[in-house]
């Protein structure tokens, strides 16, 4: 396989975290190249992602800088995924579960755009809804699973460097399924509602009166971009898809440019962000019935509040009604719940 054709995924992903063992051993480029034998040059494409990587010099890397066997096998596995085309990562295989590669991915990313129908995105779940997503792993498992996620989150906060521009459009049949019962998604919407004042977290909900739509094949899927750094050029943009058996990453131009125009579908659909807090509003209060007591900080613990809308949040802006759902979508207002669930939209657009 030519190397123009082979995903950059996991080369960069190796690179990033060969990069981050040599600084930890406190080494320079000059002094790692002088203790492998080999070239500046070398040690540079490896890290910069310049292209497919023998295991054996990702051994001979670990093994200088001190790493841990079974780190040292996660990285060897993943060298050998660097001549990959549409890189599908199959958990159970070469590179363990434990090895996050996502999270390794989306650390470096300056903007994140996810379409979610199913779940609330990961980085906006709370601890009780992120504990029942992972239900069916064994305790030990998912104890760490959900530990990892919320650990992911404060990227979302983090100060320096700044932290990514995050983009979400969940369905909103994500905001109506009950996960982990009726207090439990009170807490989780509350949640979503703080989580969008963050300068940096735009929250747009995707109606159920916007009817079939490209998202409806596509799936969920997250759109990673990366800032330049060093290189003259950004990194391409990634495309991270996620599966029971396995997780596939697409970075060629034509399949980031189908997801982009996808993503530009989901955009002219969604609802604007005062729109999308006045649907959780009233999702929360008519659906599950404002359970629970506080509100959700960003990191997870709840405050207790006087009211879940105070006079510092939402009370100045009206529940967004049926006919204001409708009126924003452009189709005819309807009278009742029901009949929202049950609206067919004749005209879907492109």
């Amino acid at each position: 396989m030519s190397e123009d054709l082979a995903s950059s995924v996991p080369r960069r992903v190796l690179g990033r975290l060969l990069s981050e063992l040599r600084t930890e051993a406190r080494m320079t480029v000059e002094g790692a190249a002088g203790a492998l034998q080999c070239s500046r040059q070398k040690v540079w494409r490896i890290e910069g992602a310049a292209g497919p990587v023998r295991s054996s010099d990702v051994w001979a890397m670990c093994e200088l800088y001190g790493a841990t066997g079974p780190v040292s096998a996660a990285l060897v596995g993943l060298a050998g995924e660097t001549r990959a085309k549409g890189w599908w990562y199959a958990y159970g295989g070469a590179i363990p579960d434990w090895f996050d590669l996502y999270a390794a991915l989306e650390a470096t990313a300056g903007r994140l755009r996810e379409y979610q129908p199913v779940l609330v995105p990961a980085l906006l779940q709370t601890r009780e809804y992120a504990a029942v997503t992972c239900q069916h792993r064994p305790d030990g498992e998912r104890d760490r699973l959900v530990e990892a996620r919320l650990g992911r989150q404060g990227l979302l906060r983090r100060r320096l460097p700044a932290p990514p521009r995050f983009e979400a459009v969940p369905a909103e049949e994500v905001l109506l399924r009950p996960v982990g019962g009726p207090a439990a998604m009170a807490d989780q919407l509350r949640h979503l509602l703080a989580v969008s004042r963050q300068p940096n977290v735009s929250i747009r909900v995707l109606p159920l009166v916007a009817g079939p739509h490209a998202g409806t094949v596509a799936g969920g899927f997250v759109l990673l971009d990366f800032p330049p750094g060093n290189r003259v050029a950004p990194a391409p943009p990634v495309i991270y898809r996620e599966f029971l058996t396995g997780a596939l990453y697409l970075d060629r131009p034509g399949e980031v440019t189908a997801y982009e125009r996808i993503w530009a579908s989901l955009d002219a659909l969604a609802l604007d962000q005062a729109q999308s807090a006045r649907l959780i509003t009233k999702i929360l209060e008519d659906v599950h019935h404002g359970a629970g007591e506080g509100e959700p900080e960003p990191n997870g613990t709840r405050i207790p509040i006087p009211h879940p809308f105070g006079p510092h949040r939402l009370d100045s802006v009206e529940p967004l009604s049926l006919a204001d759902l409708a009126q924003a979508q452009g189709v005819a207002p309807v009278r009742s719940i029901d009949e929202l669930r049950g609206a067919q939209i004749d005209d879907m657009g492109d």
